[in-house]
């Protein structure tokens, strides 16, 4: 009797057998050695640690699991609220995209020890963790609110309908898929950076801490155990929003070719577009800086530890060793840089293709996922060491670790993007012959361009963070290594100024994609 891999019993079948497959080829790699001379396990050897000290690892799951999940509602109710106001009232997202951006690209590694020093128990982890939520799920939320068919809204308003009618009958049921999506991308951000939040607070529980001691002691199986659990935790979380956004957008998907949405138009006269235009880029530039000299004011936070945007200034322009202090951070920032944008390139094009095949290939999708879902929960730190056995020390271990931070969230988002494409679209150019190549150059690029932009929006910080974790655990070069030798040296004033060079770095890319983003949608799309 032949297999049908056509049938759905067919690919699960061959799903199976697959994954019996490659865990036999990982039980051998381990067994023998194969990789990394022995710092990959075996899998026998990692169940075997996880249930013979299966109350260990349920009470630092629990440790972890607990701020992550407040952390969870707290970043995601506030994404959602924010993304209500900025549709509401646009101005305020040009306000407040600086503090956006730099929520999303502080690095963990210097918000962690701050954190832990100016606040107590689980607050540093429900912090980051809530950080770590609020940018992927805001921008998703975002995108789908202004994704909605504009002939449903002309509808509602020509019966009466208000700004607030169309909010409620048409966008809010329009960014359901999109808000599931960032869910999806937001549910393993928030069990990682619970686990960050823990480095070096002390705390006796939690897989942070863990994980912590068992690199110390070089502990293989307890390193991948971990690694895991942090994994499963995360699976849970994706899979209950993965299984809701399928039923979402088995009943929302597109069948009609939609019109393409406006972009919005300048109403303002020339002359008070050109007064406007730069005084916005002004305030988004200084808000930020606001809050954060406020929220040291606030909090009463010793100036030894916590500096502000004066003391910076002193630090890098004004004070006597700030040629000192910029001469080694321009270095480090040449350093780091290149290798982001480039990281940034390849995690978008990685994730770009992986999106296209896995959106036309179901099994491959179903067998690429839990693959993607261990390398965005396992924390860097603990995979970082075998990509140096593996990869050295250099600039391919660099550029690898920036496409694994970028590369998560980006599939996310274009996986959503390619599920909204209208069938009618596709049916046409089946009718006409087309090939699948055409398909995706005529109708699925084009249909997803508005994600691929959110996807390199979310990229673009992800990709210079991932260069400073490669650089701070095995390069010794560039921002990381700047901040690591800053740390040893308690020289908080370089530790900010690195923290600070990172979020500059961020929001000015951003700021070039989003000019970049306008220009390829009415490219593509025919907007504006």
């Amino acid at each position: 009797m032949s297999l049908n891999l056509r049938s759905t019993s067919g690919r699960r079948l061959l799903g199976v057998g697959l994954a019996i497959f490659w865990l036999v080829l990982w039980e051998f790699a381990g067994r023998y050695a194969w990789v990394a001379d022995g710092a990959l396990p075996a899998p026998s050897s990692v169940v075997r640690e996880i249930f013979s000290n299966f109350d260990v690892y349920q009470h630092h799951a629990l440790a972890t699991l607990k701020p992550a999940f407040i952390g969870f509602l707290i970043g995601n109710g506030c994404a959602i609220l924010a993304a209500l106001i900025f549709l509401l009232y646009p101005v305020t997202e040009r306000l407040f995209r600086g503090v956006n951006i730099t929520l999303f690209a502080i690095p963990p590694l210097t918000l962690g020890p701050i954190l832990v020093l100016i606040s107590h128990g689980e607050q540093p982890q429900i912090i980051l963790a809530a950080i770590s939520v609020y940018f992927p799920t805001m921008i998703a939320m975002l995108l789908g609110l202004k994704q909605a068919d504009h002939r449903t809204m002309d509808l509602v308003r020509t019966y009466g309908g208000s700004k607030l009618a169309v909010l409620r009958f048409v966008r809010l049921r329009s960014s359901l898929p999109g808000l599931l999506a960032g869910l999806q991308v937001a549910a393993p951000a928030a069990i990682l950076g619970s686990i960050m939040a823990e480095f070096g607070s002390g705390s006796r529980w939690g897989l942070g801490t863990y994980l912590l001691g068992s690199l110390a002691l070089a502990n293989a199986d307890r390193v991948w155990a971990i690694g895991i659990t942090a994994t499963i935790l995360s699976a849970i979380g994706y899979g209950i929003f993965a299984l809701l956004s399928r039923k979402v957008n088995a009943t929302t998907k597109a069948v009609t070719m939609t019109p393409s949405p406006v972009l919005e138009a300048h109403k303002s006269s020339g002359a008070v577009r050109w007064i406007k235009e730069p005084l916005l880029s002004l305030l988004a530039l200084i808000i930020p800086f606001a809050i954060w000299w406020a929220i040291i004011a606030a909090l009463k936070l010793p100036s030894i530890i916590a500096k502000g945007p004066f003391d910076l200034w002193s630090y890098l322009i004004s004070g006597v060793r700030a040629s000192v202090a910029q001469q080694r951070l321009i270095e480090a920032l040449l350093q780091s840089v290149p290798y982001a944008l480039i990281g940034m390139v390849l995690g978008l094009l990685f994730a770009f293709i992986m999106a296209l095949l896995s959106h036309y290939n179901r099994f491959l999708r179903n067998s690429f996922m839990p693959v993607a879902l261990l390398l965005q929960s396992m924390p860097l730190v603990a995979l970082t060491p075998i990509l140096v056995l593996l990869l050295g020390r250099d600039t391919l271990l660099t550029l690898t670790v920036a496409v694994l931070v970028t590369f998560f969230a980006a599939y996310v988002t274009l996986m959503q993007g390619l599920s909204q494409i209208p069938s009618a679209a596709i049916d046409l150019l089946s009718v006409y012959g087309a090939s699948s190549l055409t398909k995706i150059r005529r109708v699925s690029i084009p249909s997803s361009m508005s994600y691929l932009c959110a996807a390199a929006r979310l990229a673009i910080p992800r990709a210079l963070l991932g260069v400073i974790i490669a650089e701070w655990m095995a390069t010794g070069m560039g921002l990381g290594n700047l901040l690591n030798l800053s740390r040893g040296r308690m020289d908080y004033g370089m530790i900010w100024a690195v923290t600070f060079a990172a979020v500059a770095i961020s929001i000015l890319l951003y700021q070039i994609a989003t000019v970049l983003e306008r220009r390829l949608l009415r490219r593509f799309m025919g907007q504006g």
